[in-house]
């Protein structure tokens, strides 16, 4: 690590942009930038060029750490290094104190970056060492990319502060094809191999290791915490992952709250719950319903010329409970209201369907409408309809009769980035998937009767 250092203090540069993949590299990057008190401005694996030349113009990165960058006024500096003095000399301004830029795209096409400050980081990643403390976890290893903001906070720093192991695999070795595939027999090889204590997963490789392990194909039993976190998970995944004996536990935060707010842990869970709050933070729900955060938020954004308010209004829906646990109701502007007035919260239902074996992929519709629809993508092509038509019999049942799918399109195609369907960390893009199946999904209301699917 203090060879990267001497070489990037030499280089004279302020921002760095690093595509890296798993593994001591990333690790010794991410270090010794602490070290010297440089920005880090870690670029997702799975970006496109495009969204990549955004993120270094945006950012203002002087410096690129990787295989060659794209765009003109690079030079290689040896050992993976670029430097751009162009670049350092038309910088935008960042706000004071950012040690982290960390982007992501939330709905829209241009990613954003979100600026950190080293205090806020290493607050939260206290917190989760404190909250983690009766587990004495001594080994984790990061299944999530590195440049996640939710593994380099809650997967490194915290153990790196708390002496414990950190294993890094590489991302081919855990199993990852693209951007968001898997290949499970791999992750669990890997798994059993590092037989580690402490894992983070999005809710897709929960379901994946449940499933194997529902196949007789478990997971070590080294594990004491497996945190699940990115996304909403669905009440009925967490219920098979306890009929396994699985330790999952579901937390909540924002790249804009420098990662973990809420964390369920043993001893203090409660599932279907985002957890309790994190020492850190506090939370408070508005008026509306919209959680609000304070405490290690983030300085503003790329481009921002003043501090943010030191309180950060979600955009999520929630509740707290009696007992202090944050209850996640989904985002605020997805909500649509049915004909009958009731709220839906889509993301709710949509949790619940894709934790059907046979649905990948689920986006729900219903404003102003009497039931709603859903466009699925199966997991398999060769599921019949009358298996689909079982799936949403048995995921209804557990729903409230408001919530229910009454109608389905299938999609032509799974929802992703090369089709503008997905953003690029892997939420829906509702309004174009609407584009493409909407005049499906109005006929069914067009029909003398409901009973359409």
């Amino acid at each position: 690590m203090q060879r990267l250092a001497d070489q990037l203090s030499a280089a004279g540069v302020r921002r760095v942009a690093s595509r890296l993949d798993n593994g001591r590299d990333w690790l010794a990057l991410d270090l010794a930038l602490r070290q010297l008190g440089l920005v880090h401005v870690p670029a997702p694996i799975f970006f496109s060029p495009a969204q990549l030349s955004h993120l270094l113009a945006s950012s203002g990165a002087d410096a690129w750490v990787g295989q060659p960058p794209p765009g003109e006024g690079w030079q290689s500096a040896g050992a993976g290094l670029w430097i751009n003095r162009s670049a350092n000399q038309a910088a935008p301004a960042l706000l004071p104190g950012t040690a982290c830029v960390t982007y992501t795209s939330g709905t829209t096409g241009q990613p954003k970056g979100v600026c950190l400050s080293e205090d806020s980081l290493l607050a939260v990643a206290q917190s989760l060492v404190v909250a983690m403390q009766p587990l004495d976890v001594r080994r984790h290893l990061c299944l999530l990319p590195m440049a996640t903001l939710l593994e380099n906070v809650a997967g490194i720093y915290a153990p790196l502060i708390s002496g414990a192991e950190i294993a890094v695999p590489s991302l081919s070795e855990i199993g990852y094809s693209g951007a968001s595939g898997i290949d499970v027999p791999r992750l669990l090889h890997c798994l059993h191999r590092y037989q580690p204590e402490s894992i983070i997963l999005v809710p897709q490789l929960l379901l994946a290791l449940v499933a194997a392990a529902e196949n007789g194909i478990a997971p070590p039993a080294s594990l004491k915490f497996i945190a699940v976190g990115g996304a909403r998970v669905g009440v009925s995944l967490l219920a098979r992952a306890a009929v396994l004996g699985l330790p999952v536990f579901e937390g909540y935060g924002l790249s804009e709250c420098a990662s973990v707010v809420t964390l369920n842990r043993p001893g203090l869970s409660q599932p279907g719950s985002a957890g309790q709050t994190l020492a850190h933070a506090s939370v408070r729900i508005a008026d509306d319903g919209e959680i609000h955060v304070a405490g290690a938020t983030y300085l503003g954004y790329v481009g921002d010329t003043e501090l943010a308010a030191p309180e950060y209004a979600t955009g999520d829906l929630g509740e707290i409970d009696a007992d202090g646990f944050l209850h996640i109701r989904g985002r605020r502007r997805n909500v649509f209201i049915t004909s009958y007035g009731r709220n839906v919260n889509p993301e709710w239902v949509e949790a619940e369907l894709v934790q059907h074996p046979l649905i990948a992929q689920a986006v729900v519709f219903g404003e102003a409408r009497p039931s709603n629809a859903a466009v699925i993508v199966p997991r398999r092509a060769d599921i019949s309809a009358a298996a689909m038509a079982a799936a949403l019999r048995e995921v209804n049942a557990g729903l409230p009769d408001y919530a229910r799918v009454a109608h389905v399109v299938l999609a032509d195609a799974p929802f992703d980035m090369d089709n503008g369907q997905l953003t690029a960390n892997g939420r829906p893009r509702r309004d174009a998937i609407w584009q493409t199946y909407g005049d499906a999904v109005s006929r069914f209301y067009e029909l003398p009767t409901e009973n359409h699917s």
